[in-house]
């Protein structure tokens, strides 16, 4: 049984997919298995997944029926054929340093902590790095991530054996939702204190449409936290302060 179990979404990765996989086989944990789903990809990434399976025995590969769109449904395959204690996430576009999972599996020995992330580094959409780095705070509860998102995706992993297999819900921001959600039951997410990973920007990320993630964060506080107006607006408040600081680095 492997400790981690790491899920990789991918739909017409053929560019980046190889590199997103090789950064997670280098990593000094080897404790690992990598479940790779494939959103019904029209360019050559089954070709490339069925050839990389070949190489490591702890790849495993799965497929959605018909393109969803989305990175949701494929990431929810992967957590229900997980077999890991630990549940870790990477897009197949982005990268690992090789010490990621060495450096964050430690934190989970405190027992409040059941969410360990880190740091991180943007790189532009060709690979370009500019010392881009994005630091998180040391410590992470509930009421501290209602005022904003600081838990990278591609960073975080979550503690089976302490709250369960949880899997993602159809929204735009489910990793900010599933992190509140383990978080809401008075447990911590700890930062490990390094800059782990590579997080690709792209024009065509989700996240470059801004008017569009503003009404999801708040959709989130009205209609699945289901908080008062005043509330809602008060943790909005320091949202979007949050929102312009990432903007600008």
């Amino acid at each position: 049984m492997p400790q981690v179990s790491i899920i990789m979404p991918n739909y017409n990765g053929q560019k980046t997919i190889v590199s997103a996989v090789q950064s997670v086989l280098d990593q000094t944990e080897t404790d690992f298995e990598l479940l790779i789903i494939d959103d019904c990809s029209t360019d050559n990434s089954r070709a490339l997944i069925k050839k990389l399976k070949k190489q490591d025995k702890r790849i495993r590969s799965f497929s959605t029926e018909k393109n969803t769109g989305s990175p949701n449904t494929p990431r929810n395959i992967g957590v229900k054929n997980a077999v890991g204690r630990f549940i870790a996430f990477l897009d197949s576009d982005d990268i690992w340093f090789p010490d990621k999972l060495a450096q964050e599996l430690p934190c989970f020995k405190n027992d409040t902590v059941a969410i360990v992330f880190s740091n991180y580094e943007k790189m532009d959409a060709l690979g370009n790095r500019n010392n881009r780095i994005i630091y998180a705070p040391e410590y992470v509860t509930y009421r501290r991530l209602l005022k904003s998102n600081c838990i990278g995706n591609l960073t975080a992993l979550y503690d089976t054996k302490k709250v369960g297999k949880i899997c993602f819900i159809q929204h735009g921001h489910e990793d900010y939702i599933l992190w509140l959600t383990i978080l809401s039951k008075e447990f911590i997410a700890q930062n490990c204190g390094f800059v782990t990973s590579l997080y690709r920007e792209s024009k065509d990320s989700i996240s470059h449409n801004k008017l569009k993630v503003i009404k999801w964060q708040w959709d989130i506080y009205r209609n699945i936290l289901h908080l008062s107006f005043i509330r809602s607006a008060y943790y909005f408040f320091f949202y979007i302060i949050k929102a312009f600081l990432k903007i600008i680095k």
